[in-house]
């Protein structure tokens, strides 16, 4: 694999508490769906049912590949206990080749 990857990318989503991001990104390696998921604690401002809030959220990073996304994005909408939950690509231009291989590697059919 070349340092340009294209083929690489990370989703981004949202939940509620640690434990629910802990198993949701268990199960999202668990399914080869990502190889790697990073859990933040963060604070979100946000417009709900007319109504501003502000509320601490867990932020999953998940490491996939571009190819991987469809069935990623409907894996978490099955799985995901929000309503209208966050899910965003946001593409990788450029990883160390290692890196890539091994995201590759570990996002393979399962």
């Amino acid at each position: 694999m070349q340092a340009d990857t294209p083929e690489l990318c990370v989703v981004q989503t949202t939940l509620a508490t640690e434990a629910q991001a802990a198993e949701l990104a268990r199960a999202v390696v668990r399914a080869r769906l990502g190889a790697c998921v990073q859990m933040q604690a963060i604070r979100s401002v946000y417009v709900w049912q007319e109504q501003v809030r502000n509320e601490p959220e867990w932020l999953l990073s998940i490491k996939t590949r571009r190819t991987r996304y469809p069935q990623l994005q409907a894996w978490l909408r099955e799985h995901h206990p929000y309503d209208t939950p966050e899910i965003v690509c946001l593409p990788v231009h450029q990883a160390s080749p290692d890196y890539a291989t091994w995201v590759a590697t570990n996002t393979g059919e399962a």
